[in-house]
């Protein structure tokens, strides 16, 4: 296939495509017919080193380093016109996820903002319950482009000022439940 990286037969790791076909979205991915409607119905994929369609094909052919450090997994914009249109229901927007979590387990982000987003996004979930956007765009940021602060600061001032930006984060109530309900999707392994 065009665009794909060269790879020597002893990189392939066949028990990845065996793992990701048992996780969220990866259930029907050896129905996959490579006809491509995912990466033309795919707004990001102008955007990514592997289309969605090659990143399925990487994946059955066991190319676990390549799919995990790409880009293309943290570019998915989660719109789902890729689920929506394949003639096969491959739960593609799904698996883009399942991708980000393997990822960050095994310590292969992409060196994008992406994962630091989406790490960011997961542990204030995973503390209160929801997000704070304020404080999530301020974690973020320091941790990102820490000088983007200053810039900014006057959308932020007025922001706060229409009562758009709250001081506060509200969290949810029971957080234990919340908590041990994660705990049991971890487990798991989702």
């Amino acid at each position: 296939m065009e665009g794909m990286p060269v790879i020597k037969e002893r990189n392939l790791h066949p028990q990845f495509y065996r793992r990701v076909k048992m996780l969220p979205g990866g259930e029907k991915i050896e129905a996959c017919i490579q006809c491509g409607t995912c990466s033309g119905s795919c707004p990001s994929s102008h955007t990514m080193d592997y289309t969605p369609r090659k990143l399925i094909a990487m994946i059955r052919a066991g190319m676990e380093e390549e799919v995990l450090k790409s880009k293309a997994i943290w570019m998915c914009a989660s719109c789902y016109s890729c689920k929506a249109r394949c003639p096969r229901g491959i739960a593609i927007t799904d698996l883009m996820y399942t991708l980000k979590n393997i990822a960050m387990a095994s310590g292969c982000g992409h060196k994008l903002a992406g994962p630091v987003f989406y790490g960011t996004f997961n542990r204030m979930v995973e503390k209160e319950g929801r997000i704070n956007e304020g404080k999530f765009i301020v974690t973020f940021t320091l941790k990102t482009d820490p000088f983007k602060i200053i810039g900014m600061a006057p959308l932020g001032m007025k922001m706060l000022a229409k009562r758009r930006l709250p001081l506060k984060a509200t969290a949810i109530k029971n957080k234990e439940e919340f908590r041990k309900i994660l705990a049991r999707i971890r487990e798991a392994g989702i």
